[in-house]
């Protein structure tokens, strides 16, 4: 007698698996532990066999006798639905592969392990956010350049020009990628540079020396919305003209009071090396300033919000404008956070500080593959800790209005 759905909800588990019979040879397993199984008992070419349908609930006692159905009709076809079934799903397999969301995340994983933790994770949600909704589902040796085109202008249209250009470059990453490995003859996103509103370029402002002197006033006076944490914070990060995201990363742990040195670990530095900032009296006397604060923390800059996490990138650049520097104030331009690294690396090359030192101080690396090998972190130690008191004496000369001598050392 054919089963009901009735029957299937009320039959409850035994202490023993208990088959129930439908019709045309489907049957109903019960597990002990009171799962469910859709099984076809059919005969194939002399050979009992037995085919797997589906579980219940996800498979109804109408689709499992749908299913049958077309079992039934294979048979009729001299086709084993055993088989039949691996070949699908070895189909379906391979075209899982050539989806452009399951290549993306195969290039991501491959990437992610030369990125900082934070960025890995902001280039992932871009693209998942901004194209996997849209082209993810698309086997990636179909998409075409018109529909890339509409993922990005999408982005466009609501006024996010700088996400738009980012997620056309994942993309063609994405693509270029599968290229690499064969998946793809010609990459659909490689011609695609002009189709997106260029944005005028705005380069990072740096604060220019005839403004220094007053900025330093202005700073120093700062009793504005922002907290104290954030003026200590600008004050040590124009002394060390570090990348501010390696700033408000810094870790209590990280810094020698013995030697007076801020040793920062290659995995927080953008060049992936290890990076030694030779701390002034200055410094030093901002970071017992911030100890009171923060020492109790692990960030020597913890969010006001969650005192676990670092405080934001934004924080700074706020406190900066509400000083007048954000471009609209007579007298004052505009300064960004990261343009004290243009300010200090130009005041010292004027005042005739070895050039490499300088560039070994800003943390940037050598172009050349051999002297990139030989350039280690701790290089021109001695003379970057003679510079770095000298900037930081010169910075409280412009704050003070005293005078500090130039200091020309040779030239490497």
């Amino acid at each position: 007698m054919p089963l009901t759905d009735v029957q299937i909800k009320q039959t409850n588990p035994q202490d023993k698996d208990l088959w129930l019979s439908d019709e045309k040879g489907l049957r109903l397993l019960v597990k002990t532990n009171g799962s469910k199984y859709w099984r076809l008992k059919y005969r194939f070419q002399g050979k009992q066999k037995t085919l797997a349908v589906g579980v219940y609930p996800e498979v109804s006692l109408k689709e499992a006798r749908i299913m049958v159905a077309d079992a039934r009709q294979l048979l009729k076809n001299n086709i084993d639905p055993s088989t039949y079934k691996k070949e699908q799903k070895l189909t379906n397999d391979v075209d899982n592969e050539m989806l452009f969301s399951t290549i993306a995340l195969d290039w991501w994983q491959k990437q992610k392990g030369k990125w900082k933790e934070d960025h890995a994770s902001r280039v992932w949600t871009r693209l998942n956010d901004n194209a996997l909704s849209k082209i993810g589902a698309r086997p990636i040796n179909e998409l075409r350049p018109q529909e890339i085109i509409a993922v990005v202008q999408h982005i466009e249209k609501r006024g996010a020009l700088d996400v738009a250009q980012r997620v056309l470059q994942d993309i063609g990453r994405v693509c270029r990628y599968a290229v690499q490995t064969g998946l793809l003859v010609i990459n659909p996103a490689s011609d695609l540079s002009g189709v997106l509103t260029q944005r005028i370029s705005e380069h990072r402002a740096s604060l220019p020396r005839a403004e220094l002197a007053q900025f330093l006033k202005d700073l120093n006076g700062y009793t504005g919305q922002g907290r104290l944490l954030t003026k200590l914070a600008i004050e040590l990060l124009i002394y060390s003209f570090v990348r501010p995201g390696e700033l408000l990363g810094a870790r209590w742990d990280e810094f020698d009071l013995v030697e007076n040195i801020w040793r920062i670990p290659a995995g927080r530095m953008k060049m992936k090396t290890d990076h030694i900032v030779p701390l002034s009296d200055q410094a030093i006397d901002t970071l017992n300033m911030i100890k009171p604060i923060s020492g109790r923390f692990e960030f020597l800059f913890p969010s006001e919000r969650d005192r676990f996490k670092r405080m934001s990138d934004n924080t700074m650049r706020m406190a900066i404008f509400r000083l007048g520097y954000d471009g609209n104030t007579v007298g004052k331009s505009k300064v960004n956070p990261h343009g004290f690294r243009a300010t200090a690396s130009s005041i010292l090359n004027e005042s005739g500080f070895n050039p490499d030192a300088i560039e070994r101080q800003l943390s940037h690396m050598e172009r050349n593959g051999v002297r990139a090998a030989y350039t280690h972190h701790a290089r021109y130690l001695e003379e970057r800790r003679e510079m770095m008191q000298w900037w930081a004496d010169y910075l409280t000369s412009q704050r003070t209005g005293g005078k500090v001598t130039p200091i020309f050392t040779k030239r490497a």
